[in-house]
């Protein structure tokens, strides 16, 4: 099992777990609600987890515009 951390807004591959074996808590996933889960977490077709984040270069533009927290996606 591996495990994908990808951008929600731009797509941009964050990182990967590559064979990791560990339980939602040591991911943190405990800490989450349960629509948050389902809003960040998916299984794909061979068991790997696709975890949705936001990178650094989304997080500064988020911050910079407020506003753009509205949008599912803002980069065109």
């Amino acid at each position: 099992m591996a495990i994908h951390y990808y951008c929600r807004h731009c797509s941009k591959d964050v990182g990967k777990l590559s064979q990791w074996q560990a339980d939602d808590n040591q991911l943190g996933f405990s800490q989450l609600s349960e629509e948050e889960r389902k809003e960040m977490i998916e299984y794909d077709s061979q068991g790997h987890i696709q975890v949705k984040v936001i990178c650094e270069d989304c997080e500064t533009t988020l911050r910079e515009h407020p506003d753009y927290h509205a949008y599912e996606t803002f980069l065109h």
